[in-house]
């Protein structure tokens, strides 16, 4: 290296005051034959899979449109490596726009890996590539369902209609071989999906409930996802402010991650039966709204007291949840959900929280959030708020009525009343489903938190 450089690589770097945190960047300008040729230095911290996917994406953001870039990874991990640098390539390199002005969006540039070898040895370095063409292939794939998330997630809401994301999601199981079925607003009437009903109908766009599966030969197990689909969250009559409002229309983003991960399934081979549910509704103030102080009845029979209309997302989901255990059967159920502000306020933007019957489960998913770079916290299913949900009307309230500031549990408890005592974990993602600026990874918008981590633990759960 120092040959093609006036000043040597260590010059470079101390120059430049480079560290090596994972994702800092610096310059260089070298000669190859006739040709000057840019040399960026990357740093990737302890190569960690953390830390490469941030190399990534910081590599995604320096390359000029159109421009090839070529990079090495010489690596004690390589297929781990080369798994984690790609996806941050790709998910850096995540846009989008619906700008009708100035020129058409350029070319994205392109990137070649060369991954080490054993000099001399042909069968050894083809063997290598070979692999390192399915761990890119794997990469992509999930990157490309994390891109399915945020695009239906970072879809306008005058766009993003329940009867829209419908029909994104017959779209997406049509293409990747899953069956599917829509529940329209007649089918849920006549089902008794009283949560979906009530919250949607303010709305003149009355509420779906998609239902997604996917069916391998040999599956082991039955798995149901849910997702919140609150295309759009005005919170009702118990109207948010203006501020409040300008990121609802990702308030379906638990639903976005479970169509995006529905859609993956196959091309990972996972070996499970998987069913996606996604609740989706919008929450408008109207003359037919949903009322403070309205009970409403829940698919299975179940009643509740509605005392804030802005708690919708544990309205709909618990009917999901309900239909899930009485009809579906599954061996587990893990639902995701924007659904608290308290947990931003816990937890911040950059983790999700948990909440788990199974101790199993919720160590597998633990696991599986520190390996995709999408991490959990594990919070408690504190018994001693519970009677804070009890109300004289209903069998429940939807939130508590003795002012107690622990939101996010709250919610947990509610939803684990309409889990029938099965395995169940919930996520709630409200802070991690939105990015307010590019940072690794994720880019400003919708984050797609959840896919990859539903991905990554299926595959190894339920491997093919």
């Amino acid at each position: 290296m120092d040959s093609y450089l006036t000043v040597s690589a260590a010059d470079v770097i101390a120059c430049c005051e480079m560290t090596g945190r994972p994702g800092e960047t610096a310059q260089s300008v070298i000669q190859l034959g006739q040709s000057p040729c840019l040399l960026l230095f990357l740093g990737v911290g302890d190569a960690s899979a953390g830390a490469l996917r941030r190399a990534g994406a910081a590599l995604a953001r320096r390359l000029p449109a159109g421009r090839t870039a070529l990079t090495t990874a010489v690596l004690a991990e390589p297929d781990e490596a080369v798994h984690a640098f790609v996806e941050g390539l790709l998910l850096g390199s995540y846009q989008f726009t619906m700008k009708s002005a100035g020129p058409a969006p350029p070319e994205p540039g392109e990137v070649r890996l060369l991954l080490a070898g054993t000099a001399g040895h042909e069968g050894v370095v083809e063997g290598a590539a070979t692999t390192a063409s399915g761990v890119v292939e794997r990469a992509a794939t999930i990157a490309g369902a994390v891109a399915l998330a945020r695009d239906l997630t970072n879809t306008p809401p005058m766009i993003k209609s329940p009867a829209w994301l419908a029909d994104e999601a017959v779209r997406v199981a049509a293409e990747h071989g899953l069956s599917s079925r829509v529940w329209t607003e007649a089918e849920l009437t006549t089902g008794g999906f009283g949560g979906l009903l009530g919250v949607g109908s303010g709305s003149a766009r009355p509420p779906r409930l998609i239902e997604l599966s996917y069916q391998p030969a040999q599956a082991s197990k039955h798995v149901v996802l849910i997702g919140k689909g609150i295309t759009f969250d005005s919170g009702g009559l118990s109207l948010k402010p203006n501020e409040g409002m300008k990121l609802m229309k990702t308030d379906m983003a638990g639903g976005a991650a479970v169509i995006a991960a529905m859609s993956a399934l196959a091309r990972l081979g996972v070996r499970a039966r998987v069913t996606g549910l996604v609740a989706a509704a919008e929450n408008m103030p109207s003359g037919t709204a949903l009322r403070v102080g309205d009970v409403i009845r829940h698919y299975g029979g179940r009643t509740v007291e509605v005392l804030n209309t802005d708690a919708e997302g544990r309205l709909v989901l618990a009917d999901a949840i309900a239909y899930a255990d009485a009809v579906l059967d599954p061996d587990l159920v893990v639902d995701l959900a924007t659904l608290t502000g308290a947990v931003r306020m816990a937890l911040g933007s950059v983790m999700g929280a948990l909440y788990a019957t199974d101790d199993t489960l919720a160590t597998a998913l633990l696991d599986s959030g520190m390996s995709s770079g999408e991490r959990l916290w594990r919070m408690p299913l504190a018994e001693d708020y519970r009677d804070a949900l009890d109300s004289p009307v209903a069998e429940l309230a939807n939130v508590a009525r003795s002012g107690t500031r622990a939101g996010s549990i709250d919610a947990a408890l509610f939803l684990r009343e309409f889990t029938g005592g099965r395995p169940w974990a919930h996520l709630d993602i409200a802070g991690a489903a939105r990015a307010t600026s590019d940072d690794g990874e994720n880019t400003k918008g919708a984050t797609g938190f959840g896919t990859r981590l539903l991905l990554n633990w299926l595959a190894a759960s339920y491997p093919a």
